[in-house]
């Protein structure tokens, strides 16, 4: 029985904090949000899916007829079940370490702005203008003109608690 219980306090929990994120981006109050605002929703209840995952979940919570617009009531059980699987957990701090390093070949401890915009552009799947520049703006030390990209995983890492 504690059990039931104790799952119960979650749930309504996560309906708590996915209402409130939801009502964000709801400015008619009329329990609906914008379809191109969903991303940022989920991002910010801690989940990163890939723009696939987006995308068939998009599909998931759309209208038969598609709208341009996602109602609460269908999004509200979709993400609790998310969320209680913790499904789309962003990539562990470690992992990203280890992807920098890998392209820091002389183990610097930072990539300059020029090989950084070199990998995002010209390694597996390129980076759109505006992704890189929102990037480079946030990854980018003005004054060393570089990413010290341990500091940037720091920031950019979810606190799980």
């Amino acid at each position: 029985m504690i059990h039931k219980d104790k799952e119960r306090i979650i749930v309504a929990e996560f309906h708590k904090k996915i209402k409130e994120a939801f009502e964000v981006f709801d400015h008619e109050s009329n329990n609906t949000v914008d379809v191109r605002e969903i991303g940022t929703i989920i991002r910010s209840l801690g989940c990163c899916p890939t723009e696939g995952e987006l995308h068939d979940l998009i599909a998931e919570v759309e209208e038969e007829e598609p709208t341009g617009y996602i109602r609460f009531e269908k999004f509200l059980p979709v993400m609790t079940e998310i969320l209680l699987e913790r499904r789309y957990r962003p990539i562990p701090e470690d992992v990203l370490l280890r992807a920098f390093e890998v392209l820091d070949s002389a183990k610097r401890g930072f990539l300059t702005k020029d090989e950084l915009i070199k990998y995002m552009t010209e390694e597996g799947e390129p980076f759109s203008q505006e992704e890189m520049e929102e990037m480079l703006s946030a990854a980018i030390d003005p004054e060393s003109n570089s990413i010290h990209y341990k500091d940037y995983i720091t920031m950019m890492v979810i606190d799980e608690n």
